[in-house]
């Protein structure tokens, strides 16, 4: 048996688990008609297959119709459930994996105008920021429906043959009974501690009346809100021994912080830029005020944190949740002795920021997770052994060049730069997002291993790729800063990558004006106010950097605010003019009716990039399927089939930014998608 601390079973009551790392509930957003059908089963099977001990699904599975999802979430009121809930199971099972579900109550963190339009309830009217919902008062009655709408769930459950059910309670509605800042009712459900509690327990005790003592359950609570009035660190430890004395409960699942704000929720969750691990010491606390079971998750990315986590005695069990959208298959791995091999998270937190916008939860840089029925995470081997000529060693080019090779064929990358990367290299500068280049470094690790042959500080040409005899051509070449959006004066501006890359000093008054939305502005803005530059950002739409999204949005601006940068929505740069050392910025609105000037001495443009194509044109003709895409293949995955000019030499793609501007994600997905079936 290995002496890994990772490796070690662990026993919970009478379930055995194999080792001691964990997926913890999360909501991908994959349900249909609230159902876990195929992509569900398919994404959690995949985790069961790459070893984790135990796969906990369905971030906060509704118990009541009054709580409805405002991600997706699984409707665990319904009877109908129960059968997918159990084909998923017995193939978790089947793995060797424990698969446990979380049920929750939404409370107040939820919007009235989902699912059937009842009332959010909560034990006061406080609003919830991030959902804006002003809750009714919660009554008796409703206290009584939702106590029997948990049990109820938990009954199904188990039906279901899960192994056991963990209570969402942080933010959620029984949190929010526990919290002084959001309980306002008279007892017996209001007041004391006691009381506060009251809602909690009498959950557990209705839904372990239910399932009997042969079903585990937990809760994943907060033990320190982190907010003045709230439950602090002291409460928080006494609620620990309460729960832990209860009888009721097998295991504490430590959170610390809110989520009732996109800050708070963000500081609870961290992304790429933030420390790794904040909570792990308080959870460590908590086990050691109360000698229980102890689970935590927040931000642990790594094998060496998650193995630090467990023998120092901090947790019993770690969840590494968000690695595992990355990489399904670590704990595979650490039995193999292959750790250098773990694809990295990154913390882009594309995932959930996706999930808060109403999306589905993709990984930045493992197109496979979440589309598991149809892009594998192993890739298969080729019959025939081909040429692959790959231009350009941005993302979708490595990506192109990894699954290439897996397939094994004989692979060729040209790259102008004399380093790999493309934008990710680009974005990587700032501080905060430096942890993007393990998108590139993973993925030059695999392909050296795999022996692809890399050309940099080569532009290559039409000559250059012929002179390869290739059987198949890919294009990744990216593009280029588009800024002509002017009517005039598209001269007198610079673009965001002339900010962050370094090539052009900044100003000392400087207008950004941003229409992509994305990263690169904010990054060009931080670059310029750090370095002394008065700074204004301008966009036409009705918010600023809508591609960033909510939690990436929290350190841009907690620094841009100290910072003192403007931010201006609905205005439109409409031209530019000199006039001696300053520029006149020209300022209309899509809404008609403006037309002002504002004075600046540097005016940046971010506005995405213009595909850099000309190799791809060029090649075009000599190709068999004259550069088209069947996209009926592409989306059936099967081999491209095109031939429109039988006497072409080889097959010509274009991937990525090199067909037009879009993000990180989208250039990997498109290389996977095409490469692996070549």
């Amino acid at each position: 048996m290995s002496n890994d601390p990772l490796l070690q079973p662990f026993q919970l009551k009478h379930l055995t688990l194999r080792n001691r790392i964990i997926v913890t509930s999360h909501e991908p957003a994959y349900p249909e008609d609230g159902m876990p059908k195929g992509r569900y089963r398919a994404y959690t099977v995949e985790r069961a297959k790459g070893g984790v001990a135990l796969t906990m699904t369905a971030g906060s599975a509704a118990v009541s119709k009054d709580s409805p999802p405002v991600f997706n979430n699984l409707l665990a009121y319904k009877d109908e459930i129960v059968p997918w809930i159990r084909q998923m199971t017995d193939a978790v099972h089947d793995e060797g994996a424990a698969i446990m579900i979380q049920l929750t109550h939404l409370g107040r963190r939820t919007r009235w105008d989902k699912g059937d339009w009842l009332p959010v309830i909560a034990p006061s009217h406080h609003r919830e920021a991030s959902h804006r919902a002003f809750p009714k008062k919660i009554e008796d009655w409703d206290i009584e429906r939702i106590i029997k709408d948990f049990a109820d769930a938990a009954e199904r459950m188990k039906a279901g043959g899960m192994d056991g059910v963990e209570l969402e309670a942080y933010g959620h509605l029984i949190d929010q009974f526990t919290s002084p800042l959001t309980n306002e009712l008279d007892g017996p459900y209001g007041g004391s501690l006691d009381n506060r509690l009251r809602f909690c327990f009498d959950v557990f005790k209705a839904m372990r009346e239910r399932v009997g003592d042969d079903f585990i359950l937990g809760v994943r609570y907060t033990a320190d809100e982190c907010l003045p009035g709230g439950t602090g660190m002291s409460e928080g430890i006494e609620i620990s021994k309460r729960l832990r004395d209860s009888g009721l409960i097998d295991y504490l699942n430590v959170i610390r912080g809110h989520i009732d704000t996109d800050a708070g929720l963000t500081d609870v969750i961290p992304i790429q830029g933030m420390a790794n691990s904040p909570h792990l010491d308080f959870a460590g606390e908590i086990r050691a005020a109360t000698n229980f079971p102890t689970f935590h998750a927040a931000k642990i990315p790594d094998v060496a944190t998650a193995r630090h986590a467990i023998a120092s005695g901090k947790v019993d069990m770690v969840g590494m949740t968000r690695a595992h959208m990355t990489d399904p298959h670590i704990v595979r791995k650490i039995m193999e002795k292959r750790e250098d091999d773990i694809r990295p998270c990154v913390g882009a937190n594309y995932c959930l920021d996706r999930i808060y916008q109403g999306g589905m939860a993709f990984c930045i840089h493992n197109a496979a997770t979440g589309r598991e029925e149809t892009m594998p995470h192993r890739i298969p081997k080729a019959v025939v052994r081909k040429k692959v000529v790959i231009v350009g060693a941005g993302p979708a080019g490595l990506e192109a060049a990894r699954v290439s090779a897996e397939r094994g064929h004989e692979v060729v990358v040209f790259e102008a730069a004399n380093n790999p990367g493309g934008q990710i290299r680009l974005t990587a500068q700032s501080e905060r997002r430096r942890e993007m280049i393990s998108i590139i470094d993973w993925r030059m690790n695999q392909c050296e291993k795999l022996g692809v042959t890399f050309r940099f500080n080569n532009w290559a040409e039409a000559d250059t790729v012929h002179a390869e005899a290739p059987d198949v051509v890919i294009i990744a070449t990216g593009g280029l800063p588009h800024t002509e959006v002017l009517s005039k004066g598209n001269e007198l501006v610079v673009s965001s990558w002339d900010i962050i890359s370094g090539d052009v000093k900044p100003g000392t008054n400087v207008l950004i004006f941003d229409d992509a939305g994305d990263h690169a502005g904010l990054q060009a803005a931080e670059f310029l106010a750090r370095a002394g530059a008065k700074v204004e950002i301008m966009t036409p739409d009705r918010s600023f950097a809508p591609e960033v999204m909510a939690m990436n949005l929290v350190p841009y601006m907690r620094s841009l605010q100290k910072l003192d940068v403007t931010f201006t929505v609905t205005y439109r740069l409409e031209a530019a003019e000199k006039s001696g050392n300053q520029i006149i910025a020209h300022v209309g609105s899509d809404y008609g009716g403006v037309a002002k000037q504002q004075t600046f001495d540097q005016i940046v443009v971010n506005h995405g990039t213009i595909p850099l194509d000309d190799l791809y044109f060029e090649l075009k003709p000599g190709s068999r399927n004259l550069g088209e895409v069947s996209y009926d293949d592409l989306i059936s995955g099967t081999p491209q089939s095109v031939e429109r000019n039988p006497e072409g030499a080889y097959q010509l793609f274009r991937i990525g930014d090199a067909v037009a501007a879009r993000n990180t994600h989208a250039a990997i997905y498109d290389a996977l998608r095409l490469a692996k079936d070549l």
